[in-house]
């Protein structure tokens, strides 16, 4: 009597793993799949009447005509195109380890037929991308989760790379205490966004280099800075999460890299022509050699127009680069 209370859910295992619309399953296959991978006998009749019940519990099953009739499921969670997606981000994160991309693949996986798996699996090739080996930041995360829903402070160790490509503890090992408010994911790496009461302003630190955390009894602190906080932006004007003064600049650049602009403010940047080879543009950017150094990626083609003081700065960071090579 059990077996033949399950049938129905061996039924529905059978049909979300090893169906899909160029995979359908007649009903005689199926009742081949069941002796086969549960040893139990099935009748075609029965088949038919299961396949109802499980279109009426909310199962969406396709069904093929013609030479190739037959049973299907249809739509699912994820369909093939989101699933790829997933693994695209998975893979590309470096803040995950290659064991854990590898678990997050294979239950990625599990959301589609046995055949498109395959296809995704086809689609992975992580051992060639930067991976941390840091396996506490799922911890950390977890933990800061919990503690901007429980409105609570966290204490953490925070760390630095060393030479010897070992983390050593920043504030010879000293207690961070913030107040977290969000977490971001920028250039591949995962971020806090938190307010430091002591400094008395919002920070950023790496969740990869993040250790011992705990959350405290103190309830949060910088309701206030984070009222109308907003984290694109926050995230548009900070150039690899490092950081510096928030400045209003004019930027010039030639009309061919208005997409190079527009890629990392946003289509809302103030941007005009200034003649018909080239546009001005004005925006809110956090200045550091991160920033500078974007600039000087791109080349010739933009320059820093205003204010007067960052575009000196800039020089001085140019000349400092130039003097290690003679010149």
């Amino acid at each position: 009597m059990a077996e033949e209370k399950l049938k129905i859910l061996y039924l529905m295992q059978i049909l979300l793993e090893e169906t899909d619309a160029a995979h359908p399953m007649n009903a005689t296959q199926l009742c081949d799949r069941m002796e086969a991978r549960y040893d139990y006998t099935y009748n075609r009749k029965t088949i038919y009447s299961d396949i109802e019940r499980l279109k009426q519990y909310g199962l969406d099953i396709g069904q093929t005509k013609g030479r190739n009739f037959g049973y299907y499921v249809d739509k699912r969670d994820f369909d093939l195109a989101e699933l790829k997606l997933l693994v695209d981000a998975v893979q590309s994160s470096k803040f995950i380890t290659k064991e854990k991309s590898e678990d997050l693949i294979r239950k990625l996986e599990k959301q589609t037929s046995n055949a498109n798996a395959r296809q995704l699996q086809r689609q992975v090739f992580i051992y060639n991308r930067t991976k941390t080996g840091n396996d506490s930041i799922y911890a950390n995360v977890d933990a800061i989760h919990s503690a901007i829903h429980d409105n609570r402070q966290i204490c953490f160790k925070y760390c630095e790379w060393t030479v010897k490509k070992t983390l050593a503890r920043k504030k010879d090992g000293a207690d961070y205490v913030v107040s977290p408010w969000a977490l971001t994911w920028d250039d591949e790496n995962y971020y806090l966004v938190a307010f430091d009461a002591e400094a008395g302003k919002i920070k950023h630190y790496r969740v990869d280099k993040i250790q011992e955390i705990r959350v405290t009894e103190e309830e949060r602190l910088g309701r206030e800075q984070f009222k109308d906080f907003d984290l694109a932006a926050f995230a548009r004007k900070t150039f690899g999460m490092y950081g510096g003064e928030d400045r209003f600049i004019t930027l010039e650049g030639e009309n061919h890299l208005a997409g190079v602009v527009i890629d990392r403010f946003g289509t809302d940047v103030i941007m005009f022509p200034k003649d018909s080879g080239h546009f001005q543009a004005s925006v809110t950017v956090t200045v550091s050699p991160q920033f500078f150094g974007w600039i000087t990626g791109i080349g010739k083609g933009l320059r820093i127009v205003s204010p007067e003081d960052v575009r000196q700065t800039y020089a001085s960071y140019l000349r400092d680069i130039m003097k290690q090579y003679g010149e």
